[in-house]
């Protein structure tokens, strides 16, 4: 069965800074896209950035120069570096997984909480 965990998250102030990464136990990493979604309370789940295992990257436009997606190879965790935080930015965060590919990501991590203050 294929675990995804999301760890890093916290209460910070706005303009600041945190990572969040994400673990996965996929056995063939090199061949799924890692991405990352965020729901706000009483909001729908959107998409934030996502990583292929070729290190291909892409970004929502409310995060891009904001937040930075990485990953060393694809053995390594997912990062997900968020500078410059707002409070619109408060949600849980989750780690998806998806064959290269393929439309659905069929595989979730049970989220991590960002929470920004003004």
């Amino acid at each position: 069965q294929v675990q995804l965990a999301e760890s890093g998250g916290g209460l910070v102030q706005a303009g600041e800074s945190l990572r969040l990464s994400c673990t996965t136990s996929l056995r063939t990493p090199s061949s799924y896209i890692i991405g990352w979604f965020r729901q706000a309370p009483g909001k729908d789940r959107e998409f934030v950035a996502a990583i292929t295992g070729g290190r291909t990257t892409r970004y929502a436009d409310s995060v891009k120069g904001r937040f930075s997606i990485s990953r060393v190879n694809a053995r390594t965790p997912v990062l997900l570096q968020m500078n410059s935080l707002k409070p619109d930015d408060t949600a849980v965060y989750y780690c998806a997984a998806k064959p290269s590919g393929t439309d659905v990501y069929g595989y979730w991590g049970q989220g991590t909480q960002v929470t920004v203050s003004s």
